[in-house]
C-alpha cells in the first residue's frame, strides 16, 4: 500500500485534511487497510471499495459539529475516562419512561441526582408497526420513530446529556434490518445496487446446506435460519421473521452500516451498543456464530470511528460461551461490553444460596485488556440466559444442562420455596430450554413478599457496583418497581414474555423514594447509599480484582486494590448470617473501615455478614 496515493485520491473527492485528520488518517490508514484486505481482498474491487469508506470519512469529519470535535479532543486528553469510579450508566425505553424525546429533558435533574454518567435509550429507530422485537427491527437508522420524536429532537437531548456530563448511548442492530427498510424493499425488488445486500436463495438447497450447522434462535416464530418471501425465494433471518440478516461480504454493506454509525456519531452519541455481533458473518459448514471475520469486521468498523468519530465507543451485546464474549472486548474492537455471566450468576447464586460458581467465574474470567471495561447489571430489558459454561459447572460437581433447568423453574415459580415470579421466555417444552425475563425486584422476591427480597435488590446491585467497570441500573429498578403483566393484553407485546420486565415509568414509587416507610422509599436510600460510597471510593475504578477465599459457600469475595488500601467485598447469598472468622482476616491489618455503614471494625473479632448482606472493608495488608 502507498498511503500517500491513497491519500491523494481521497482528497481529491474532498479536499484537503485539517491538522487532526491528517493525523489520524495516517495513524489508522495501515489498520483499515489490512483488515480490508483480509476481509474483501479476494474481490478485484477491494481497493476501490476501501476508498469509498475514506471518502465517507473524510466527509463525515467535514461535516462534524464543533461541540463534538471539541469532545473529541477532551477524550483524547482522558481516553479511560469511561473506566472511573464515577461512571454509572441507567438504561430505559424513551416512550416508557417519558413518553417521548423531548419529555426525556425533565429527568435529567434526576439522572444528575442519581449520579448517571451514562444513559443508554433502547431502539428508538423507526420499525414496523406491531412486533417489531420491542425496535430491534430497524426500518431506517436515520428515523427516529414518530412516537418518540424526531432526530432533531434525539439530537437536541444528546447536547443537553452531554452538557449534563451523561453520555448518550443508543442500539446499533448491527446484524439485520427489518423487513421493511428500504435497502430490504430494493433487495427483494431486484434493484442491482442492492440485491446483495441480504443472502437470498432461490430455493432451499443452500438454505438447508446452511441449516446442517446453525441453530434455531426463535423456533416458536420459525424453524432454521430462513424465512420463505413472497416469491417462494428464501432470505436468512436469524431471529424474528421480520428480521432479514446484512450480508457483510459484500463490502457495499459495510460501506453503508459505516455510514449509519458516522451518521449518529454526528448526532452527539457517544456509545453505540452493537448488537447481535456474534451473527453478523456467515459461512457454511459452521455454526455461524463467533466467525474470524466477525472479530475482522468490528476491529475495521472501530478504525474507521477512529478516523472520523475518535471519542465514540463501541459495546459488545454478545450472549454466547464466556470464552467468546471475552474475544470482543479490546481497544480496537469494542471497547467496553455486558458481561451477562456475571449477571446470570448473580441470579444463580441467589437461587441456589451457594457462591462457588460467581466466585469462579470472578477468578477465572473477569480480567480484562488495558482500555477496556466490563458494563456489568442486574438484569437488562432482554431476558437472562444461563451462559456459564459447561465445564466450569462440572468441576464444582455441577451438571449444566439440569442445572439451567432447575435455574428456570427456580425463577418462574415452580420450584417449592422460590421467592421468584418471573416469567419463562421462548420455552422450549422437546428440549426443556428457555430463558427468564422480569423485572429485579419481582425476581428478587419482593412481588412475592419473601423477607429477603429487599435485600437481594440491595445485594445483586451491590456486586454490579464493586466488580468494576460500568454499573448498569435498569431505570425503575432503584424504586422496585414490579412486573407489568399488561402485556398480555396488549396484542403487539402479548406473545413475548420479555414485556413483563419492561413496565412503564413507577412515577408512584418515584413519587415516595425518599419516604422510607416504603418500599421504593428503602431500596432507594440503600442503592444511593451504594452509589454514594463507590464514587468516592478510586478502589473501584478499573477492573483489577483479586479473589479472596471464604470458608463459606454463601459468600462472595474478592478485593479491590489500591494504592494504599483496599476495598475488600464480602457478600453473603445465604438465608442466615454467617460469620468469617478472625483467621481467614489475618492477612490484612486488623483496623478496618466498613464504608456502606461508614463505621470503624476490628478484623481480629472477624466479620458478620447477615443473610443477603454486603460489606465492603477498607483494608490494609498487614505490615
Amino acid at each position: 500500500m502507498d498511503p500517500h496515493a491513497v491519500r491523494a485520491r481521497v482528497q481529491a473527492r474532498t479536499g484537503p485534511f485539517d491538522a487532526d485528520f491528517a493525523a489520524r488518517f495516517s495513524e489508522h490508514l495501515p489498520t483499515l487497510h489490512g483488515l480490508f484486505q483480509r476481509i474483501y481482498g479476494e474481490r478485484e474491487d477491494w481497493q476501490d471499495a476501501l476508498d469509498e469508506v475514506l471518502v465517507l470519512a473524510a466527509e463525515s469529519w467535514q461535516q462534524r459539529p464543533a461541540p463534538l470535535k471539541a469532545l473529541d479532543a477532551a477524550r483524547a486528553e482522558d481516553p479511560d475516562w469511561f473506566t472511573s469510579a464515577r461512571m454509572l450508566g441507567g438504561v430505559c425505553y424513551v416512550d416508557r419512561y417519558a413518553g417521548t424525546l423531548r419529555g426525556m429533558h425533565e429527568h435529567i435533574g434526576y439522572f444528575q441526582e442519581l449520579g448517571l454518567t451514562y444513559l443508554h435509550l433502547m431502539p428508538l429507530f423507526a420499525a414496523p408497526e406491531g412486533n417489531n422485537d420491542g425496535g430491534y427491527a430497524v426500518s431506517s437508522y436515520r428515523q427516529v420513530d414518530p412516537r418518540l420524536g424526531t432526530m432533531e429532537d434525539l439530537a437536541e437531548l444528546a447536547a443537553a446529556l452531554r452538557e449534563a456530563g451523561i453520555s448518550l448511548v443508543v442500539d446499533f442492530i448491527f446484524n439485520h434490518t427489518s423487513d421493511e427498510h428500504e435497502w430490504a424493499r430494493k433487495a427483494v425488488a431486484g434493484d442491482p445496487e442492492h440485491e446483495d445486500f441480504y443472502l437470498i436463495f432461490e430455493d432451499r438447497a443452500m438454505p438447508d446446506a446452511y441449516e446442517r450447522t446453525t441453530r434455531e434462535i426463535f423456533p416458536d416464530d420459525h424453524r432454521g435460519s430462513f424465512v420463505q418471501l413472497e416469491d417462494d425465494r428464501w432470505i436468512w433471518s436469524t431471529f424474528y421473521h421480520f428480521q432479514w440478516d446484512l450480508n457483510y461480504a459484500n463490502p457495499a454493506v459495510f460501506r453503508a452500516m459505516a455510514g449509519e454509525m458516522l451518521f449518529l456519531a454526528a448526532q452527539g452519541v457517544e456509545v453505540l451498543r452493537m448488537d447481535a455481533v456474534a451473527f453478523i458473518w456467515k459461512r457454511l459448514g459452521t455454526a455461524c456464530e463467533s466467525l474470524p471475520e466477525a472479530h475482522l469486521l468490528l476491529q475495521a468498523f472501530n478504525a474507521v470511528l477512529r478516523i472520523a468519530a475518535p471519542s465514540l465507543l463501541f459495546k459488545s451485546e454478545a450472549i454466547v460461551h464466556p470464552d467468546e464474549v471475552i474475544e470482543y472486548i479490546s481497544p480496537g474492537e469494542c471497547q467496553i461490553s455486558y458481561n451477562p455471566l456475571q449477571m446470570a450468576l448473580t441470579w444463580e447464586a441467589l437461587a441456589t444460596r451457594d457462591a462457588r460458581l460467581l466466585n469462579q467465574a470472578l477468578e477465572r474470567r473477569h480480567a480484562l485488556p488495558a482500555g477496556t471495561a466490563w458494563v456489568n447489571y442486574v438484569r437488562s430489558h432482554d431476558d437472562i440466559g444461563w451462559t456459564f459454561a459447561d465445564e466450569d459447572a462440572a468441576e464444582l460437581g455441577i451438571d449444566g444442562y439440569a442445572h439451567r433447568r432447575f435455574l428456570n423453574d427456580f425463577y418462574v415459580g415452580r420450584t417449592v420455596g422460590s421467592f421468584a415470579r418471573g416469567a419463562a421466555f421462548q420455552e422450549n417444552p422437546r428440549t426443556g430450554d428457555a430463558r427468564v425475563a422480569g423485572t429485579t425486584a419481582s425476581l428478587a422476591g419482593i412481588e412475592k413478599g419473601d423477607a429477603g427480597g429487599e435485600d437481594r435488590v440491595v445485594l445483586a446491585h451491590a456486586i454490579a457496583l464493586s466488580t468494576g467497570g460500568i454499573p448498569l441500573i435498569y431505570l425503575g429498578d432503584e424504586v422496585a418497581q414490579m412486573n407489568d403483566y399488561g402485556y398480555r393484553n396488549r396484542p403487539a407485546e402479548a406473545e413475548d414474555s420479555r414485556w413483563v420486565g419492561r413496565p412503564h415509568r413507577p412515577a408512584e414509587a418515584y413519587a415516595v423514594r425518599e419516604d422510607e416507610r416504603t418500599v421504593a422509599g428503602r431500596v432507594h436510600q440503600r442503592l444511593r447509599r451504594l452509589l454514594a460510597v463507590r464514587r468516592d471510593a478510586p478502589q473501584l475504578a478499573g477492573n483489577d480484582l483479586v479473589p479472596f477465599h471464604v470458608p463459606h459457600r454463601c459468600v462472595i469475595g474478592f478485593q479491590r486494590p489500591g494504592e494504599v488500601t483496599s476495598i475488600l467485598v464480602l457478600a453473603n447469598v445465604g438465608d442466615e448470617g454467617v460469620h468469617v472468622d478472625p483467621v481467614t482476616l489475618s492477612g490484612l491489618d486488623p483496623q478496618a473501615r466498613e464504608l456502606i455503614a461508614d463505621v470503624e471494625v476490628d478484623l481480629r473479632e472477624g466479620a458478620a455478614i447477615p443473610a443477603h448482606g454486603v460489606l465492603w472493608l477498607e483494608v490494609r495488608p498487614r505490615g
